[in-house]
């Protein structure tokens, strides 16, 4: 079953093509772009090239996978609109993965604090054991957080590298699309139905309705 993957929870949009049987996972094509203003231009020419570049067409694909954050509101929703678009247009199902499970997972064996940025010198944050979410996720202070992993993957624990204190793997900096295929390979292959793709923001979108206006008449 070939199964694409996309991911925009952080500044790197990501298209990945797998192919996942009951033998396991055999990744055949990703594609990545880091700019972390330019997710809406840039999704939908990587997953053409990913597409082009594992030899298959749209039609091929038996279901979507998407990374559904955390991440700032403006980019996750560029990949998820675009999933749900796509497994609407094929009539496949589409499946949501915690994208700060995609670098733990692809962090492997031992106790590892995943970090993302989240502005406003904040990380998304959560600890796994090989590969396996231990608490998280949740946004913080890198200062404030308690650290009690041996090593740190993301973007975020590379901003903040001097504040954690932890060797940083400089190899695992954004979610790997094979990654959320692999986390959600059990779904795929079991044919479970289509997720509604909702976003895992942990706080709110900067943009709010603004207050009614007050009257001036006595």
């Amino acid at each position: 079953m070939l199964v694409l993957a996309v991911d925009t929870a952080t500044p790197a949009s990501t298209a990945a093509v797998a192919e996942v049987t009951e033998a396991g996972l055999h990744g055949i094509a990703e594609r990545r772009t880091v700019d972390a203003r330019a997710h809406g231009e840039l999704l939908a020419p990587q997953i053409h090239a990913t597409l082009t570049e594992a030899g298959i067409r749209p039609a091929d694909l038996a279901a979507i996978v998407a990374g559904v954050g955390p991440g700032p509101f403006t980019g996750l929703r560029v990949g998820l609109a675009t999933a749900a678009s796509m497994g609407q247009a094929l009539d496949i199902p589409t499946y949501g993965v915690c994208s700060l499970d995609g670098l733990g997972r692809a962090a492997g064996p031992g106790r590892v604090l995943v970090a993302t940025d989240a502005r406003r010198r904040e990380v998304y944050h959560a600890t796994y054991v090989d590969g396996v979410r231990a608490d998280g996720p949740g946004v913080a202070k890198p200062a404030d957080l308690i650290v009690t992993a041996e090593r740190a993957v993301g973007e975020g624990a590379l901003k903040y590298s001097e504040i954690l204190g932890l060797p940083i793997d400089e190899h695992v900096l954004y979610p790997p699309g094979v990654a959320l295929i692999a986390l959600a390979a059990e779904r795929v292959l079991g044919k479970a139905d289509s997720e509604p793709l909702t976003p895992l923001y942990l706080r709110r979108p900067d943009a709010v309705e603004p207050a009614a206006r007050k009257s001036v008449l006595p």
